[in-house]
């Protein structure tokens, strides 16, 4: 299976359209429906409907294994590019929006040690960061989760990357000062199943995150679903009555809101740091600045 033709193909499903795929990938329709059909040809299956575009079973499980093949393919070329000492001497830093806390200072320390490196931040979501790293799109990637003490972050693991731990801290219920539990002394998770809840899954701790932490399939409703924003954004909704989140301590101080400890289950807020494991000399001040 050429990689060409399955990036071809998984275009195709993304857009949903040969015409939108072939004005992406630069190509003409005709030639993207030629390497669909080659493709094809190669499985001895049909991939794809036409009318209207959508996978077949077989197709489905292609586009399973597609990304993660792309994404190592991508991967290996920019580790390799990164050996090879090509590469442009730029420092590309991503981050969720909550990791984007521990950027500065390291930042900072690896521009002073490499006055001549292109440096960029990028803020984004968590879902993205690791990706990113791995395609070789950032050379730094900070991202934060939840997990059990002392246990590593739930990454993609289709790319080997270096992931260091950054920081552990625990976790609060933010909610408004007049909530009647905003002056108990701790929270269990269980116990607030059936609240209402924010959805604002690139700031606050996901809700799927809670219901697998709990074990509870169909807790923790979404009040208000909210893509992207950030943290004065997100504790303005919940000021406002839109409902309850989870965050590490310290972040509502000064926004009227209560922060309620969580005592269970047994869970902690982590920052992770991924990098290739062909770093460059700026990438490696990064990592020792912060590490």
């Amino acid at each position: 299976m050429d990689p060409h033709l399955l990036r071809t193909f998984v275009t195709v499903v993304r857009t949903g359209s040969f015409s939108a795929a072939a004005a992406e990938l630069g190509y003409t329709q005709a030639a993207v429906s030629q390497q669909i059909a080659s493709l094809e040809n190669d499985l001895k299956i049909t991939l794809l409907h036409r009318r209207p575009v959508g996978t077949t079973e077989a197709g489905a499980r292609l586009l399973e294994h597609a990304g993660p093949i792309l994404l190592r393919l991508q991967a290996a070329r920019s580790e390799i590019v990164r050996m090879s000492g090509t590469a442009r001497a730029r420092l590309r830093v991503g981050a969720s929006p909550l990791a984007s806390a521990y950027i500065a200072e390291p930042l900072a320390r690896a521009r002073g040690a490499h006055p001549r490196v292109e440096a960029a931040v990028r803020v984004m979501g968590r879902a993205e960061v690791d990706v990113a790293v791995a395609a070789g799109d950032l050379d730094i990637g900070l991202v934060d989760g939840i997990a059990a003490p002392n246990d590593p972050l739930r990454l993609a693991d289709t790319v080997p990357l270096a992931a260091v731990a950054v920081a552990e801290r625990p976790l609060v219920l933010v909610l408004p000062r007049a909530h009647p539990l905003a002056s108990r002394p701790g929270v269990d998770l269980n116990d607030l199943v059936d609240a209402l809840w924010l959805d604002v899954p690139d700031v606050a701790v996901p809700l799927p995150a809670l219901r697998q932490a709990t074990g509870s399939r169909d807790g923790f409703p979404a009040s208000l679903t909210c893509e992207g924003g950030d943290l004065p954004f997100l504790l303005a909704l919940v000021a406002a009555g839109h409902g309850l989140a989870v965050l590490p301590p310290g972040l509502a101080s000064g926004a009227g809101l209560a922060e309620v400890p969580v005592r269970a289950p047994r869970i902690v807020h982590r920052t992770e740091l991924l990098h290739s494991r062909a770093a460059d000399p700026a990438t490696a001040a990064f990592v020792d600045a912060l590490t």
